[in-house]
């Protein structure tokens, strides 16, 4: 059920926001030397490595890294940078890994390849276990990597102990309100 409710609103997303895929691809485009996505080796369910898409942010050269981790990140945005990471438009290339299955609407952010300490920590608590996915509870509950790995794991382990479609849907609308009107998370 899952799986079908992703793929169909994926295409949904898709078709909704096709000219907006192609808007913010120009921008980035336009605005700042280097490719319109950025590829980011992302850790998946089982511990797989995946290529996660996302509107590239950042300049050429940017280290590889969690941006919460960059002594000044904000040297290192593009000119709409900061704006497309703000809203979130950055992640719309990931309908793309959705359809694949490499990632659901709904789930534990992928860890990054190099974030040692939350794979060994996801993977002691079977969080690994499951598809990562675009929003998730740690995101709509203020996490942007400013709380602990033990706090996102909690966030993770809640996710999982009560998912239900029902949770899902929560999620997806918490996701939207807070993405629109608060960009807080």
């Amino acid at each position: 059920m899952k799986r079908l409710l992703d793929i169909l609103l994926a295409i949904i997303g898709l078709v909704v926001l096709g000219i907006p895929l192609l808007v913010v691809a120009l921008l980035v485009r336009l605005t700042s030397p280097g490719p319109v996505l950025y590829w980011s080796d992302r850790v998946g369910k089982g511990n797989r490595l995946f290529r996660m898409p996302k509107f590239r942010t950042m300049r050429v050269g940017t280290p590889v890294a969690a941006t919460h981790v960059l002594a000044d990140p904000g040297r290192y945005l593009t000119p709409g940078g900061g704006f497309l990471r703000k809203t979130s438009l950055d992640e719309l290339p990931q309908i793309f890994t959705i359809l694949k299955g490499e990632m659901s609407i709904v789930g534990p952010r992928p860890a990054l390849f190099n974030q040692e300490d939350l794979i060994a920590l996801r993977t002691e608590k079977g969080v690994h276990e499951i598809t990562p996915g675009l929003t998730g509870w740690a995101q709509v509950n203020g996490w942007r990597g400013n709380t602990s790995l033990e706090k996102r794991i909690e966030y993770d382990l809640y996710y999982i102990g009560n998912w239900s479609l029902r949770l899902d849907l929560k999620i997806m609308w918490l996701t939207l309100i807070k993405g629109l009107f608060k960009h807080a998370y």
